[in-house]
Order: C-alpha cells, then sequence, then structure tokens
C-alpha cells in the first residue's frame, strides 16, 4: 500500500470540537492498597473532514479528557468526505474490532454504534451505514474506523495516482 499522505501538518488555523467516546476507572494495586485513575479515550474533528482522537489517563475525569483532546491533536488525518458520505465502502479490522463503512443517499443519517458514531460525527459524515462485528471494545472500534477513513480515497486522488483524467477513472 502507498504512503498514507492524509496526516494534517498543523492545526493552529483549525476549530476543532472534542467528543468523549468512553471513561474508565482503572486500578493499580500496590502495597499500600488500591491506587485508582481514569482513562479516557477522545475524538476531535472540525466536521469538514479531519479527524483525531487520543487517549487521555489521569487521576481526575477531567484531567483525562484534556489529555486525550491534547493527544488527539497530534493524531489528525484528513478524510474524504463527498455530499456528506463516504467515497467507497471500506472494511478494516483493528484488535478483534471488525468496521465495514458503507456510503448512504442524502437523508439517510449516521447508522452506527456508539465509538464509531462519535468518529462519523466529528469528521462531518451525516449519511453513512456502519456495521461492526467482532469486538465491541470502544479502544479498538475507533482506531478500526480510523484505519478504514484513512484508507478511502476520493475520485481525484485516484485519478492523480493512476496519472489519468478523471473521465477515464469512471470509465474504466
Amino acid at each position: 500500500m502507498s504512503e498514507n499522505n492524509n496526516r494534517v501538518k498543523t492545526t493552529s488555523d483549525i476549530e476543532l470540537k472534542d467528543r468523549l467516546v468512553a471513561i474508565n476507572r482503572v486500578t493499580k494495586v500496590t502495597k499500600g492498597g488500591r491506587a485508582f485513575s481514569f482513562s479516557a479515550i477522545v475524538v476531535v474533528g472540525n466536521e469538514n473532514g479531519i479527524v483525531g482522537w487520543g487517549l487521555g489517563k489521569a487521576g481526575e475525569v477531567t484531567a483525562a479528557i484534556a489529555k486525550g483532546v491534547e493527544a488527539a491533536k497530534k493524531n489528525l488525518i484528513r478524510v474524504p468526505v463527498h455530499k456528506g458520505t463516504i467515497p467507497h465502502e471500506q472494511v478494516a479490522r483493528y484488535g478483534g474490532a471488525e468496521v465495514f463503512i458503507h456510503p448512504a443517499s442524502q437523508g439517510t443519517g449516521v447508522k452506527a454504534g456508539g465509538a464509531m458514531r462519535a468518529v462519523f460525527e466529528s469528521v462531518g459524515i451525516t449519511d453513512v451505514l456502519a456495521k461492526s462485528k467482532g469486538s465491541s471494545n470502544p479502544h479498538n472500534l475507533v482506531k478500526a474506523t480510523f484505519t478504514a477513513l484513512s484508507e478511502l480515497r476520493d475520485a481525484y486522488t485516484v485519478a492523480q495516482n493512476r496519472g489519468i483524467s478523471m473521465e477515464k477513472v469512471f470509465k474504466g
């Protein structure tokens, strides 16, 4: 597979909105007893084709979310969105989670569950059909969804990579 050029270089001029996907209370057992902390997985996006995810861990929930947002801003990708949906169907796996995303006609809405819905809304996809198989672990679902979205290519990119005109992409 070719090199992934979807990475967003700078975040200074982008207005990002964050969405909390999941929060976990984690416990570390020490000699002195149990030490509790929180782990938060967060998705940020500008609702116009740019999205990122991050994981934050801290002693308090708000601090964990803030760390997750900062981590997400360092992990942004650009996704081709065509008329509120994706350009083609895609399947991706991460760990035990497998996701299947399919373009939908206008007015369909986001037909996806939990963790996947947060990612689609953050990227600005308004019409998509999505199915998750296997694990429902939010961490793996978010990562599998990001893998699928990062592998999407629009017609212009396909034409450029093949060195042909846009008309030939749709004829051949």
